[in-house]
């Protein structure tokens, strides 16, 4: 499965670097070297994402970082411990989920699975300050 014209053109246009790899009827997005907020344990590091034959109408569901990604002070981010192979590598699982009708098909996409990412690292990253 190729990325949706508009998946694309939201990637091309923000210059996201990004490769995609099939593997068990999945589309596998990898972006390289992915900017983290400070507060976590590295700068960057490769984001999986897996996206699903029905996508964007069906929404992708977690995340995986290789290296794995913890917070500066050490501690674990919860919800990361378990890892899996995918294309070839073992990544990080980040364990989220979307509640019900958060997902909208025909309007949701890569933007906004990205954007939940980002809220979701920035969160972790601000436990390490707090704590």
């Amino acid at each position: 499965m190729a990325l949706p014209n508009e998946e694309v053109q939201y990637l091309e246009e923000r210059g996201l670097v990004y490769n995609i790899f099939e593997e068990a009827n999945m589309t596998c997005v990898i972006f390289p070297a992915f900017a983290l907020p400070s507060g976590l344990s590295l700068p960057t590091s490769d984001l999986l994402i897996r996206l699903s034959p029905g996508f964007p109408d069906v929404p992708p569901d977690m995340w995986w970082f290789n290296p794995p990604v913890s917070r500066s002070d050490g501690k674990t981010i919860p919800a990361t411990e378990h890892s899996e192979n995918h294309v070839g590598r073992l990544w990080q699982r980040w364990s989220r989920h979307l509640n019900a009708g958060q997902w909208q098909s025909g309007i949701d996409g890569l933007q906004t699975f990205l954007a939940m990412i980002q809220r979701e690292l920035q969160k972790a990253a601000e436990q390490e300050l707090v704590n």
